[in-house]
């Protein structure tokens, strides 16, 4: 005796109607992007030297070891301040970092590659002297842990974790607000400074935020970058 096996679409339909608007939505979303970006007109798409990719690479690169560190905090921490804090800090940069990447996709360049901090050369959005915040040592970006430093905070819970947290995180920010500022400033296309300009607000208020958190825990802030 055999029985009739039904086929997998038509035992979820609804599955089948939700991937069907996912997608449809995917390529509407991609292309009003391109629009809204200007794509389709060579003149318009920046250089691979610019401000804009630059930026976009390097900023994505520095985010992203921010959310590796913010992701520690869940496993770590006890902290109910610290906890929010991280939370916000990995759920708003994973969403930048894939606004990014997504720009550099339209654009047809790589997410990785070219002049690390190389497009942030001449006088920054305060008038000063920009050369200083090319790679440190190490080959890191300015505020960015070293391997020892995040393996040292792996190493550690509960309050003395989140005292480390706040100072590598603070540190990190700092590194960050001097790359947004140069973009916001110098940036081709509006995304792109409109961005910086979100990131530098945010990690300000976040950079004060932290450092208050971090008085009330009985810890030092790292020298700035």
């Amino acid at each position: 005796m055999t029985s009739a096996t039904t086929p997998p679409a038509s035992r979820n339909p609804l599955r089948l109607v939700l991937l069907a608007v996912i997608a449809v939505g995917l390529v509407l979303l991609g292309g009003g992007l391109a629009v809204a970006l200007g794509l389709g007109r060579g003149a318009d798409r920046p250089a691979a030297d610019s401000v804009d990719v630059g930026f976009s690479r390097d900023m994505a690169a520095h985010h992203l070891q921010g959310v590796e560190m913010a992701n520690l905090v869940a496993d770590r921490s006890t902290d109910p301040a610290v906890r929010g804090l991280a939370f916000d800090i990995s759920t708003t940069q994973t969403n930048q970092v894939g606004r990014m990447q997504g720009w550099l996709a339209l654009w047809g360049y790589s997410p990785t590659g070219g002049d690390v901090m190389g497009w942030m050369g001449g006088t920054g959005s305060a008038g000063g002297d920009m050369s200083g915040m090319h790679m440190g040592d190490g080959g890191l970006m300015p505020g960015m842990a070293t391997e020892e430093e995040l393996a040292d905070l792996r190493q550690l819970s509960g309050p003395a974790f989140d005292v480390e947290f706040l100072r590598l995180m603070m540190r990190h920010h700092q590194g960050g607000l001097d790359m947004a500022r140069y973009a916001e400033a110098h940036g081709e296309t509006s995304v792109v400074r409109t961005l910086a300009k979100s990131i530098a607000d945010s990690q300000t208020a976040e950079t004060e935020l932290m450092a208050g958190m971090l008085t009330d825990r009985g810890g030092t802030p790292l020298p700035a970058p």
